[in-house]
């Protein structure tokens, strides 16, 4: 089929499914573990499932360009729902399932949603609690029956009980459907997803049919990605990532999307998917080595030796093979005994046997992260992408892959890099327009379709790969005149795996200061071994040798910032580790783990004081949301300690 068929054939999800249905029928299309079993829906019972699924919802009074909401875990349901929504003419909106009431009740206000669909009973419960706040809900629809017997409200209908009402509906309203289906076109609006909200309220992201389908053609012939792959779907489904590999990328070309049984058995999950194509940020990445090197620790000095022998040939053979180049016969056989010895049931544990292309981004990946996985035969790689972008604004191509880069445009996306280092971008997968305002929508993208990332970043002559130094608005200067730039020192402190999370200061100062979280994966194992006792992360984040540990973390990336010329001078010269982890229900990170810096300035604005002042200590008193949506304080007393720092020559930086 030639790229003229992608209007009016292959321009929306529901003609994608039907055209799915026709290719691969009998092939694949879901598959998710319930009660410990794998169960599979093929794209022809998909595709029976959508139409039903949108009888029903138009039945139950869904009118064109209503806003859905989707509320739940990755199931094959809820995306074949999705699809449905849009072929009975409405609008799809994907919310996060562990916001608390609050967070959903601004959304579906905010999109006006008619209709909402739930996954479980928690879900049901949190939009009953703030039905009266929302005077355009019309509909709830739910997927898990579990806990829900009792229920009578008129309003709140079983999944089941939808389909059945499609199917029963389908003679009479199936010539309706098909209007609807055809009514829509390659620029009529697809799914309204919410960022992150970092500096503020979450915005509705308008994308067309257009934005998403285009940029998921585009991404999957550059990874050559075809039917008899597959993916697993664990992200949450109101993120973009998961949207365009696995609603995007999984319709144009019919690859299988695995959905795990639970949060806590992805990783078990992910061994018996053994996924083709996989995507994960880098702490998940981060935090697999680290029980990697746990593991060996605990393993007998023979294991250990084996593994670090053949460790150091992989390092030295494994991305050179991934790249295509040459090696020698004794180094190919060497790492054909390693890969029998080590890297193969090393790759089976973490589930990445057949991994084909695999992804990290979000945040900076450590180099040696990177390259453990890609000396493994991982062809792990980075990519750059927004919300706004449909995802895609930079891939690394294979034999070009760094990890000190994010690779070249993705196909038919252009860069620029304006004045003050900010990049800019334009694409087919460039957003529509901020839901319900206009003024963000003027101040990120242009009359020429530009659209301001807000990271500041240079493309390197050479190559034309693009590296991404800091948020624009995060980028700042010293009070000497020296650059700062904080996200640049926080990913270089999370490389370690004891350190889960920091917050530099120092924009403005004479010299910068961090928080930092502990891991408690990583520092509690290492408790455990040495049979130190703890009651509570704030014990343990406190102990001696915990700040000790860190310390001498905190003074390596120094002296790794002091190589850099410019940016010598944001070097920490004190820190504390936080008495509690920051918290998206907090409000101190986003759904998608991100800092929100300046919440967590106004948060914590005595500890910035007492980490400037002089003090030794000081005392934290902080108000937390438990998981079930109480109040609590952690209270407490902070060690704040000095770092070893590198002298720069100030003013010949400052001057340059």
């Amino acid at each position: 089929m030639d790229e003229s068929d992608l209007v009016g054939v292959r321009d929306t999800f529901p003609k994608l499914m039907a055209l799915n249905a026709q290719r691969f029928g009998d092939q694949s299309a879901y598959r998710v573990k319930e009660y410990g079993i794998w169960q599979s829906w093929t794209w022809s019972e998909a595709h029976s499932d959508m139409r039903a699924m949108a009888i029903g919802l138009m039945s139950l009074g869904l009118e064109m360009d209503d806003h859905v909401a989707v509320i739940g875990t990755n199931r094959p349901e809820l995306y074949i729902m999705m699809s449905a929504i849009s072929a009975a003419g409405g609008v799809p909106v994907p919310i996060y399932q562990d916001g608390v009431a609050e967070e959903i009740a601004y959304v579906l206000d905010h999109c006006s949603a008619k209709f909402v669909i739930c996954d479980d009973q928690e879900q049901v419960d949190k939009v009953l609690d703030i039905q009266d706040r929302l005077p355009d809900l019309r509909q709830i629809v739910y997927r898990d029956p579990r806990g829900l017997r009792k229920y009578t409200q008129d309003d709140l209908h079983s999944l089941d009980s939808v389909l059945k009402l499609g199917r029963d509906e389908a003679a009479s309203l199936g010539a309706a459907l098909d209007v609807a289906i055809n009514a829509r076109g390659i620029d009529d609006t697809c799914v309204m997803l919410y960022t992150s909200g970092t500096t503020g309220r979450p915005k509705g992201v308008v994308l067309s049919n257009r934005n998403i389908i285009v940029t998921a053609k585009n991404s999957a012939e550059f990874d050559d990605l075809v039917q008899t792959d597959s993916v697993l779907a664990y992200l949450p489904m109101a993120w973009v990532g998961d949207f365009i590999f696995s609603m995007g990328q999984a319709q144009w070309t019919g690859f299988c999307v695995c959905c795990p049984e639970a949060a806590h058995t992805m990783q078990t999950d992910l061994r018996e998917v053994g996924p083709s194509y996989f995507f994960a940020p880098p702490r998940f990445f981060e935090g697999l080595l680290t029980n990697v090197m746990i593991r060996m620790e605990d393993a007998s000095k023979w294991k250990q030796k084996l593994f670090h022998k053949y460790m150091a040939v992989a390092k030295e053979v494994g991305p050179r093979l991934l790249d295509g180049e040459s090696v020698s016969t004794s180094q190919r056989l060497s790492y054909a005994i390693g890969n029998v010895l080590v890297y193969g049931p090393l790759k089976n544990t973490l589930g990445m046997s057949k991994v084909r292309v695999g992804y990290t981004a979000g945040e900076a990946i450590g180099p040696e992260i990177f390259d453990f996985y890609r000396s493994l035969g991982i062809n792990l790689k980075q990519l750059y992408g927004q919300t706004e972008a449909s995802v895609f604004i930079t891939q690394q191509p294979d034999g070009q892959v760094r990890a000190d880069t994010v690779g070249v445009p993705s196909p038919e996306v252009e860069l620029k890099i304006a004045e003050n280092g900010e990049v800019f971008y334009r694409s087919p997968g460039t957003f529509v327009r901020y839901y319900k305002n206009e003024e963000s929508t003027a101040d990120t993208k242009d009359a020429e379709g530009w659209v301001a990332t807000g990271d500041a970043g240079f493309i390197e002559k050479e190559s034309g790969h693009l590296r991404i130094i800091d948020r624009a608005k995060d980028v700042g200067q010293m009070a000497d005149g020296s650059l700062f730039a904080p996200k640049y020192v926080e990913n270089k402190l999370k490389f370690f795996p004891n350190i889960l999370e920091a917050v530099v200061f120092g924009n403005g100062r004479d010299y910068c200061t961090a928080f930092l979280n502990i891991d408690l994966g990583s520092v509690g194992n290492w408790a455990e071994r040495n049979n130190i006792a703890y009651a509570s992360y704030q014990e343990l984040a406190q102990h001696p040798q915990v700040q000790e540990t860190l310390q001498k973390h905190v003074e390596e990336v120094n002296l790794s910032v002091a190589e850099d010329e410019m940016l010598a001078g944001c070097q920490i010269h004190r820190f504390l580790i936080l008495h509690k982890q920051l918290d998206a229900d907090d409000g101190e990170l986003t759904r998608t783990q991100k800092v929100r810096r300046r919440i967590i300035e106004e948060r914590y604005g005595d500890l910035i004081t007492a980490l400037y002042d002089g003090s030794a200590t000081v005392f934290a008193d902080t108000e937390v949301t438990y998981e079930d949506g109480r109040k609590g304080r952690v209270k407490g007393m902070l060690d704040i300690r000095d770092a070893k720092t590198v002298p720069v020559r100030t003013k010949q930086v400052a001057a340059e």
